[in-house]
C-alpha cells in the first residue's frame, strides 16, 4: 500500500497534478520541448505536438517521449482543451491570427504562450472566438532542449492573462515546483528586458572579459571557470547583500587613477570594449553614491 506521501508524487519526485488537462505544443523549439518533456513526466498528458514541417514535430516528440507529431494545417491542433504555443514572439502574432481564422471550436479552450516580451492580449483573435488566453515565462536560460529541462524545474515563472488561462498556467508550474508571479501585461516588456540584460547581457560581457584575460597572457584552460566562480561569488553577493552593498572596485573607492589607467589600456589593446566600459562604469558610479534605504524604525 503506497504512503499517502508518495502517492501524490511520480517516479521521478515531482508532484501528480490532480487534473490533467490535455495539450496541444504548437512550435516546439528549445523552450517547447524542455517544458513539453518536463510536464510529461509530471503526468500531463501532451497529445499533439504541431510544428509548420512535420519533421521538426516528430523530432520534438520523440525528446518530449510523447506527443503525436502533427502539421499546423492539422484539425487537431485545436483538439486539446489547452493550446500551448512556445514560438518566437515574431511569430506569435500571426500565428494567433491565423488559428483564429480556421473553423476550430475554441469555445471553452485555454490558450497560453511562452513569449517573455508580450502580453496574453497578443491572442485577442483567439479570445474574440472564446477561448481564454494567458502567458507564463520562465525567468531562466534555455540554450538548448536539454540544458532547459534541467534548468527549469524551480525556477520562477512570469504569469498573467484571463482567470481560468492563470490557473492551468498555475497548475503547469506547480507541477514543474516553480514559483509563480504575476506581471502587469502592460509593463511585461520591462520585465523581459531585465532578463536581457541580466542573462545574454551578461554572458555577452563574460565574452569580453575572456577576450581581455587572453590578450593578457592568462591560461586559456582557466578563463571560463575562473570568470565563473568569480561571478558565482558575486551573485551570491548580490543577492544577499543587493546592489549597493555588493559593489567593488575602484568606482566604489573613487579609485580614478585606476579607472584612468583602464581607458588608456582599453583604448590601445582593445577599443571595441569601450563602448561597454564608459556606461558601466556611469551606472557603476550612480550605484556607488546610491543611498541605502534606512531599516530603523519609523518615528
Amino acid at each position: 500500500m503506497k504512503s499517502r506521501a508518495s502517492a501524490g508524487r511520480l517516479p521521478n519526485g515531482r508532484p501528480r497534478m490532480a487534473a490533467k488537462p490535455g495539450i496541444t505544443l504548437v512550435g516546439p523549439g528549445r523552450l517547447g520541448q524542455a517544458l513539453g518533456k518536463l510536464l510529461a513526466d509530471a503526468g500531463i498528458p501532451i497529445r499533439y505536438v504541431a510544428a509548420r514541417r512535420r519533421e521538426a514535430a516528430r523530432r520534438a516528440a520523440r525528446f518530449i517521449g510523447s506527443g503525436l507529431p502533427v502539421g499546423l494545417g492539422s484539425p487537431d491542433v485545436a483538439d486539446s482543451p489547452v493550446i500551448l504555443l512556445t514560438v518566437s514572439d515574431a511569430a506569435l502574432a500571426p500565428l494567433a491570427r491565423q488559428l483564429a481564422s480556421r473553423p476550430y471550436g475554441w469555445q471553452g479552450k485555454v490558450v497560453l504562450h511562452t513569449c517573455g516580451a508580450l502580453p496574453s492580449s497578443v491572442l485577442a483573435p483567439l479570445k474574440q472566438r472564446g477561448a481564454a488566453i494567458g502567458s507564463l515565462h520562465p525567468f531562466q536560460t534555455i540554450p538548448d532542449p536539454a540544458t532547459g529541462s534541467r534548468n527549469l524545474p524551480c525556477s520562477f515563472w512570469a504569469i498573467e492573462g484571463d482567470a481560468q488561462a492563470c490557473s492551468v498556467a498555475m497548475q503547469f508550474v506547480r507541477a514543474l515546483e516553480g514559483i509563480p508571479f504575476r506581471v502587469r501585461p502592460p509593463w511585461k516588456v520591462l520585465y523581459h528586458a531585465a532578463a536581457f540584460l541580466s542573462c545574454p547581457g551578461l554572458v555577452t560581457l563574460l565574452d569580453q572579459s575572456a577576450r581581455l584575460l587572453r590578450n593578457a597572457g592568462v591560461p586559456a584552460g582557466i578563463i571560463r571557470p575562473m570568470l565563473g566562480r568569480f561571478v558565482t561569488e558575486t551573485v551570491g553577493n548580490f543577492v544577499r547583500l543587493g546592489g549597493r552593498r555588493a559593489l567593488t572596485g575602484p568606482a566604489v573607492r573613487g579609485d580614478w587613477e585606476t579607472i584612468a589607467r583602464h581607458l588608456r589600456a582599453l583604448r590601445r589593446h582593445a577599443p571595441e570594449v569601450l563602448p561597454l566600459y564608459r556606461p558601466l562604469l556611469r551606472a557603476m558610479v550612480r550605484l556607488a553614491r546610491r543611498r541605502e534605504p534606512s531599516h530603523g524604525k519609523q518615528p
